[in-house]
């Protein structure tokens, strides 16, 4: 190796390891205001939690905790680099570790619930195999809420999940309830749902009775045939499975309006970029199209009389416990609250926009005693998703994703169900249930508060990519966009100055977000490497519930598209509240 080869490749080496050199000023100005001699005591530490990184139960027994975790560089308490290596260190999370925290005790109602649509594929809408297999990843990432379509098999003599008018190849319903049985409560104790579209006649729907009996045993939920008045709290329903459905005609027709509606669009679905196209903004909305289309979409949900009305299996009934709403009437009739009984409505995406601009506040009212279940469009035939937003600011419990898709719309769904202990179930703010006062989604609050960000540096790419998987030739070109997901007024997007040839990029920037509804705000945070003649590169992303970030400097670490942790990606961050 010649001398100058050597020289390139030692200074290689010395721009990606961490190093005290490469602390950022912030860093080491706090450390000298906490510290005495070079080195912060457990006292001292203690100070710097509560006062500085705004936690305010720090004990000394925390401080003394993450002493030990570096605790190879100095007994006594902590040395520059120690602390350095603490700020970056999984101890120092931007998320508290406190498990589920929130009241569990109120009706279902009440929470935003994991919420996943045709959990049983594997890939796109048209041609994907049906399995088990995405059913169990998604329980064990936390999901909630299973989607099964239920059909006769080809004998008509058992029952199949697959998505009907298509050629997804079916999977035995049988397979995938063991699954659910064996993977429900993985992740979480807190009940599992199962949203079951129902093609079956009476003697397959007392074939499914049974198997739902014996499969799920003394863990199913059954409150008998008729509605309840108000729905249990998930605190009482902690490991137990929940049946949610309605009768097949109701499905025939809803089959027949997601086959109409959208269909002259089909075609103008394209592909998503490597990561997922943008987050689509709420206050892009076609507002002048959608009045149009709400009397049009009442007829199509008119209740056809030639239709043979099918009677279902009493044991079959007896399984419900949420009953699905039939759809008579226009919206006005949909959206009426009966005091003596709770229902579930089901409206897809964009059912639910056009609703939203003349509906408002009824659909906040709706959502505070039943349950609203959004799921996505008919022409997202490759799987792709939709902004959350738009139910949650409307108190839709359930805003139903395609788990087995990609890009940044999911990505907010996990951040948002990284709340709450990861549970699955996120306590709907106050302002949505307060039934004095309703919540007028489309009104502009004022500023409740303000978040300020800064990125300081990031760390990690060089070990868990390969070192030429973003240049061949030279070293990447990262920058880093945060932002926003939230209500319209909310929602934007910044981002970093480009940092040429680093490994260990060090961008010190600050950002200010005003939020007026902080409660339901996710931080969005990209990585990209900047490429001049090709699309930029994917370098990490997370999304973070505001809700639950915690003061300070704390050490970021990113996902990869899918959503998997990286080994060693990671930003330093500093987050403050003013």
């Amino acid at each position: 190796m010649s001398k100058q080869t050597y020289s390139v490749c030692f200074c290689f080496r010395r721009r990606f390891r961490l190093a005290v050199s490469e602390a950022p000023e912030d860093v080491k100005k706090v450390f000298e205001q906490y510290s005495e001699n070079g080195i912060m005591s457990i006292d001292q530490l203690q100070r710097f939690l509560i006062e500085f990184q705004k936690e305010d139960k720090a004990s000394r027994e925390d401080a003394q905790k993450i002493i030990d975790s570096v605790k190879h560089f100095h007994r006594k308490g902590l040395n520059l680099e120690a602390f350095f290596k603490y700020l970056f260190g999984d101890i120092n999370s931007p998320l508290a570790s406190v498990g589920v925290h929130q009241d569990m005790t109120a009706p279902l109602s009440h929470y935003f619930i994991y919420t996943g649509h045709n959990s049983y594929l594997t890939g796109n809408q048209l041609s994907s195999d049906c399995s088990d297999v995405p059913i169990i990843n998604a329980l064990k990432r936390g999901v909630r809420v299973i989607e099964l379509d239920i059909w006769p098999n080809s004998s008509k003599d058992g029952v199949d999940v697959l998505h009907g008018g298509t050629l997804t190849p079916p999977v035995e319903l049988l397979k995938c309830l063991r699954s659910i049985k064996e993977y429900a409560f993985v992740a979480s104790d807190y009940p599992v749902i199962l949203t079951l579209e129902d093609h079956l006649t009476p003697n397959l729907q007392a074939k499914v009775a049974e198997m739902v009996t014996q499969i799920f045993g003394d863990i199913l939920f059954s409150p008998g045939s008729e509605c309840v008045k108000e729905f249990p709290s998930p605190e009482s329903l902690k490991k137990r499975i929940i049946i949610s459905t309605k009768p097949p005609k109701e499905y025939l027709e809803v089959k027949e309006v997601k086959e109409k509606e959208d269909g002259s669009e089909r075609d103008k679905a394209g592909e998503e970029e490597a990561w997922g196209k943008e987050v689509p903004n709420l206050k892009e909305s076609h507002v002048a199209d959608y009045k149009n289309d709400l009397n049009e979409e009442d007829e199509e949900n008119a209740d056809d009389g030639d239709k043979s009305q099918h009677s279902v299996a009493p044991e079959y009934k007896q399984l419900i416990a949420i009953h699905a709403a039939k759809r008579k009437g226009g919206l006005d009739e949909w959206l009426k609250v009966d005091p003596d009984k709770v229902r579930r409505l089901s409206l897809s995406e964009q059912h639910l926009e056009k609703a939203a601009v003349t509906h408002g506040k009824q659909i906040v009212r709706f959502t505070q005693r039943n349950i609203l279940r959004v799921f996505p469009k008919s022409i997202r035939v490759d799987s792709s998703n939709y902004n959350p937003l738009i139910g949650w600011m409307h108190g839709a419990q359930m805003v139903a994703f395609n788990m087995q898709g990609h890009g940044r719309s999911l990505w907010l769904m996990y951040g948002m169900f990284k709340a709450n202990g990861g549970c699955g179930y996120v306590k709907k703010p106050d302002f949505l249930l307060n039934s004095d006062q309703i919540f007028d989604p489309k009104i502009k609050l004022p500023v409740k508060t303000t978040l300020k960000v800064t990125v300081y540096m990031g760390e990690g790419w060089y070990y868990d990519f390969h070192h030429t998987h973003f240049d061949a030739y030279s070293p990447p070109d990262f920058y880093t966009r945060v932002g926003i997901a939230g209500v319209p007024a909310d929602s934007v997007m910044k981002k970093t100055k480009i940092l040429e040839d680093d490994w260990l990029p060090s961008w010190n920037e600050e950002f200010e977000f005003p939020l007026t509804v902080p409660e339901l705000a996710l931080l969005r945070i990209e990585v990209h490497e900047y490429d001049m003649s090709e699309k930029d590169d994917f370098g990490g992303q997370t999304c973070l519930p505001i809700s639950e970030l915690r003061s300070g400097i704390r050490a970021v670490p990113l996902n990869s598209q899918k959503g998997e942790k990286y080994n060693s990606v990671k930003l330093l961050m500093r987050f403050e509240f003013i």
